[in-house]
């Protein structure tokens, strides 16, 4: 039962990801738009030579996402301001709904198998595997992660007098927090809402706040380090997510909805740097070609 658990959760996290990263084409400069569809430049398209010679369409295809830019200033003013917009944007954006839809109805058809997947996962072996998780996921290891990171990128790396102490390691610091702050306030709200059961009887069990933590995590480095940089923390995240069915701290049902609220946290806080746009992408292969949707972004970014 294990490696269908894992590919349920692998499978969640390229769809929900998947659904924020569209949702990332439609957010003006410091703002959010009511508007969900991407704009697909056609004309870009179809100057493209779609000859298996021609290297620029196979470098194009493979050129990493332009990083977000740096914002002015991420002193505690700018955390708590950018916070509470972070809060007042998460349901406005679209990828909200989407990425919560995906996770919502994939914890309802995980729920009629969710004991029976814990039984199953909590008396088979390799247990010194999973162990970690349980550290890996709690908020004093995101959360210390975090201020860490914020910390050595303001005050320990060297900056020139006068400046704001902003840079990308304190950016991303920055951006990490504002993710946990947002997806741990909504998970905790909805725990003591719901009130669900652990599976040792204990309160409470939905959503899970290592998956949600975790999951946030990576969606805020998937911004910062690119598809490449992100998968490693992505698959971290589900082997977190993993371990909490292996202890018999959750169900199937409360991962997969803590990863989808986790993500689209995360996906609020990088999704209000900038915009981007999508273009489509013919790419030479062995016998023929295929069409692939690229992510453009734009010079300008969220300040």
């Amino acid at each position: 039962m294990t490696v269908p658990t894992l590919r349920l959760l692998l499978g969640f996290i390229v769809f929900a990801s998947s659904a924020g990263a569209q949702e990332l084409s439609s957010i003006p400069p410091g703002g959010v738009t009511d508007d969900p569809v991407p704009r697909i430049d056609w004309f870009a398209a179809s100057q493209i030579d779609w000859q298996a010679s021609d290297p620029n369409s196979v470098l194009l295809a493979q050129q990493p996402a332009a990083k977000p830019a740096q914002p002015e200033h991420t002193g505690f003013g700018a955390l708590i301001f950018e916070t509470v917009r972070d809060f007042k944007a998460f349901p406005r954006r679209r990828s909200t709904w989407v990425i919560l839809a995906i996770g919502g109805g994939a914890a309802a058809l995980a729920h009629p198998a969710d004991h029976d997947v814990n039984g199953r996962l909590a008396g088979a072996g390799a247990r010194h595997v999973f162990a970690p998780g349980k550290y890996i996921g709690a908020m004093y290891v995101q959360a210390g992660t975090a201020i860490g990171v914020y910390l050595i990128g303001r005050y320990i790396l060297p900056h020139a007098d006068g400046e704001p102490r902003t840079n990308k390691v304190s950016h991303l610091g920055f951006d990490l927090l504002r993710s946990l702050i947002v997806s741990q306030a909504f998970t905790q709200g909805i725990k003591y809402a719901v009130r669900r059961d652990r599976p040792t009887g204990e309160c409470c069990a939905f959503p899970s706040g290592h998956a949600s933590a975790t999951f946030a995590t990576a969606s805020v480095l998937e911004r910062h380090l690119g598809y490449r940089g992100a998968w490693p923390t992505l698959a971290i995240a589900a082997y977190v997510a993993t371990s909490r069915l292996r202890d018999n701290r959750h169900f199937l049902s409360d991962v997969l909805f803590g990863g989808a609220l986790g993500i689209a946290s995360g996906w609020t806080v990088v999704g209000r740097h900038g915009r981007s746009n999508y273009v489509l992408m013919p790419i030479p292969v062995r016998g023929g070609a295929m069409v692939t949707l690229m992510r453009k972004p734009s010079p300008h970014a969220w300040r």
